[in-house]
């Protein structure tokens, strides 16, 4: 490929932007990009302006022909683009905490991708998703859009059903942390090839099986989880995690993702709410300190190991 493609990332200034950034930089023989641009909304200008800086030092330090840019015109950025990724925040943390507040108040569950909180923000962002589809349906046809925007089950549903656009793929990094989870727990090396049989609705996601080299070792690692060989190593620092029972794991035959306590665990999941609501805690604020909840945590961990 000697074409260099321009990404555009809507929500530039999002502390995953780093990250993104890092992983262009490791594949850019893949997919050698020649722009990247950052686009934000006014009110999120001060942590672009940080991000970007950053930005720019990992790829000056990296030495590779990539230019990034920072905007708060969408429309300026979308000239030209290859593929655009949307990782935005509609309302903002303030959005996020009333996501939060507002159900458990009522005593609901309160969480920003499922449940009356994922609900509030579904219906906030998939305007805006279809304002960007529409911006790049008339700007840039022939781009792929890339949604890492939550919740991003509902937001990609609901392009699939409403809009005509098909260039759109909506991604998740819970089976990402799937993967790293059975890698370690079957001690696989980095020779080993692994792929996961997984079904389900984003963040509510199943392992049906577990192939490794072309043979399936769902077996062993079922009864591995079931034999609560990692317990020992759940006991992370401010890690919260509710283990799931070995005959309701026995009955399932399956492997669940965390995200589904909030419907196994529900009562449990809710109490351990309700008490941090009662404390005046909620994962927005922790994020706004800089210092994840127990809670915040406990979900970006697959069954009771650390990914």
């Amino acid at each position: 490929m000697n074409k260099k493609l321009k990404v555009v990332t809507i929500g530039g200034g999002s502390s995953y932007t780093p990250e993104l950034v890092e992983g262009f930089i490791k594949r850019y023989a893949e997919l050698p990009i020649g722009e990247l641009w950052l686009v934000d909304i006014p009110d999120g200008e001060k942590k672009q302006n940080i991000i970007f800086e950053l930005c720019q030092r990992m790829i000056a330090k990296s030495g590779l022909p990539i230019t990034l840019h920072k905007t708060l015109n969408r429309r300026e950025a979308l000239t030209g683009a290859d593929f655009v990724t949307t990782q935005l925040r509609v309302g903002l943390l303030k959005a996020r905490e009333k996501d939060e507040r507002i159900p458990l108040s009522h005593g609901l569950l309160g969480q920003e991708t499922n449940g009356a909180g994922g609900l509030f923000k579904g219906l906030r962002t998939i305007p805006i998703i279809f304002d960007i589809i529409k911006d790049v349906e008339e700007i840039c046809p022939d781009a792929w859009i890339i949604n890492f925007t939550n919740p991003a089950g509902m937001v990609t549903e609901a392009v699939a059903r409403h809009t005509n656009f098909k260039k759109f793929i909506g991604v998740c990094n819970v089976p990402i942390g799937m993967k790293m989870f059975v890698q370690k727990s079957l001690q696989l090396t980095d020779a080993d090839e692994l792929s996961l049989e997984l079904f389900g609705l984003n963040h509510f996601v199943f392992i049906k099986d577990a192939f490794v080299n072309g043979e399936s070792r769902f077996d062993e690692l079922f009864e591995y989880v079931i034999d609560g060989a990692q317990k020992e190593s759940a006991s992370v620092k401010n890690i919260f995690s509710i283990p799931f029972e070995a005959d309701f794991l026995r009955g399932l035959r399956l492997l669940p993702c965390p995200y589904h306590r909030y419907y196994f665990k529900e009562k449990e999941m809710l109490s351990i709410e309700m008490g941090e609501y009662y404390k005046g805690e909620t994962r927005e604020g922790a994020n706004k300190r800089g210092n994840s909840s127990r809670l915040t945590q406990s979900f970006h961990f697959f069954m009771f190991e650390p990914i």
